[in-house]
């Protein structure tokens, strides 16, 4: 898989957020895209995963371009600020009705994946009833449940304990080895240290290969 970013720009009520971004993701490698709150890493990977429209530009997945036909692009698993869960649904009961739109996946594949973001204790309990880093682990087991060729994560890390994070981490250093392609957003460097195989930083509008980065 090869992602394709041509022109990017992205404005709100005049101000712009993306600037003329250009680059290239293969997959088989972890990106990670570091910005303060606000350089608008959230609205790239919204525009990526086609829940937002840029104003120029393209995105091209291994040359399609989803939004000429309005499409939502393929195979591609999201986690990003406020999903869209049911409070009165356990997280288990969320995730099997999530999985209920394509049917790829069943009970069992949804018990293997809340293993893995360590949620299994917690899956019977109602959605009102989590903790920020519970809700956490929903959104990035519902990102990684139906085995997506492309993983976008916005802040993932956010609000979960230090076990957790290493045991997804290792998780997501298999998924790249299996040719998966991987971007991580996040304002906080050491969330991704060693981690990521790019470094880019998300600033003024553009990215830029950040220092130190092995490109």
């Amino acid at each position: 898989m090869i992602l394709k970013i041509n022109g990017l720009v992205k404005n709100f009520k005049n101000e712009s957020v993306l600037n003329d971004i250009n680059y290239e993701f293969v997959s088989g490698n972890i990106y990670g895209i570091l910005g303060r709150n606000g350089s608008g890493k959230s609205v790239l990977l919204k525009i990526i995963s086609g829940l937002y429209k840029q104003d120029q530009g393209k995105v091209l997945f291994d040359e399609i371009n989803y939004n000429d036909s309005n499409d939502f692009p393929k195979d591609v698993g999201i986690s990003i600020e406020d999903p869209s869960f049911l409070n009165d649904l356990t997280g288990f009961d969320n995730l099997e009705l999530l999985a209920s739109i394509q049917n790829k996946i069943g009970k069992d594949d949804i018990n293997k994946i809340l293993d893995i973001v360590n949620l299994t204790e917690e899956k019977d309990k109602k959605y009102k009833k989590y903790s920020l880093g519970m809700k956490q682990k929903l959104s990035l087991a519902q990102a990684f449940m139906e085995n997506p060729k492309v993983i976008l994560l916005d802040e993932p890390f956010n609000g979960i304990d230090r076990i957790s994070v290493d045991k997804i981490k290792n998780y997501l250093i298999n998924l790249k080895k299996k040719d998966v392609l991987i971007i991580i957003t996040t304002h906080i460097k050491d969330d991704i240290a060693g981690l990521c195989d790019v470094l880019l930083e998300l600033e003024d509008g553009k990215i830029k290969n950040y220092e130190g980065s092995k490109e």
